[in-house]
């Protein structure tokens, strides 16, 4: 019995570990956090790094474990949740799109305003939600949650257990990659890394308008369904 448990629980944090990080995909959400925090001392980073991981954990544990019970107790659907959070995620792109070079002057300023006090506010909004974990993330923590609950209570645990882990690992991973998202991106350069940050904020925000599309298509298909439309 406890064999079989142990791989119940293996099975379950691979399955979570590999549906979940594509989509969080920290690597790909490094460059944006480091636009967001230009300015910001190393020190300040690193203290951002962890919050974000700690949040981002959380964040997704209560999605995978009770996310839609949430959901369907304030009569809220997932494709309502992909049109509103595609959003903020597309407006939070165009904001780093459109943000200007900053100068050294400039980046002085930038470091001097950009406080602990003020990185500690926005660790949650807009770093952890929608940058690092967002409303396809939230989705897909959900759909996780659905398929590791077992009727069978220790079959439940064990699996669930399986991705807890995987979701800490992935925290692991996350603070490591915006810990050192700095020195990984110093071989490019600064004007590559400014290019790269631009391409990122561009993919970020292609990336909020088909999680919009797909919320709003789902709506579509569901309201021609009701009207007994195809």
């Amino acid at each position: 019995m406890t064999l079989d448990l142990l791989l119940v629980f293996g099975k379950s944090f691979l399955f979570a570990f590999a549906a979940l990080l594509p989509i969080l995909n920290p690597a790909a959400t490094a460059p944006i956090f480091l636009g967001l925090t230009e300015g910001a001392s190393q020190r300040t980073r690193a203290m951002l790094a962890r919050k974000i991981a700690r949040n981002m954990f959380f964040l997704m544990l209560g999605s995978m474990l009770v996310g839609s019970y949430v959901l369907e107790f304030f009569g809220i659907s997932l494709p309502i949740v992909r049109v509103g959070g595609g959003l903020i995620v597309a407006a939070s792109a165009w904001r780093l799109l459109t943000a200007s070079h900053s100068t050294v002057d400039s980046r002085t300023e930038l470091a001097e305003s950009f406080t602990p006090d003020m990185a500690r506010r926005q660790a949650f909004y807009p770093l952890t939600f929608p940058i690092s974990c967002g409303p396809g993330s939230i989705a897909a923590a959900i759909t996780v949650g659905v398929s590791l609950n077992d009727e069978r209570l220790l079959l439940s645990v064990a699996r669930m257990g399986g991705g807890v882990l995987a979701l800490l690992l992935i925290g692991i991973v996350l603070y490591f990659a915006f810990r050192y998202a700095q020195r990984l991106l110093r071989p490019l350069g600064e004007a590559g890394t400014l290019i790269f940050l631009r391409l990122s904020a561009f993919i970020l925000l292609c990336l909020g308008v088909q999680i919009v599309w797909d919320g709003f298509s789902e709506l579509l298909r569901g309201l021609l369904v009701s009207a007994g439309v195809g």
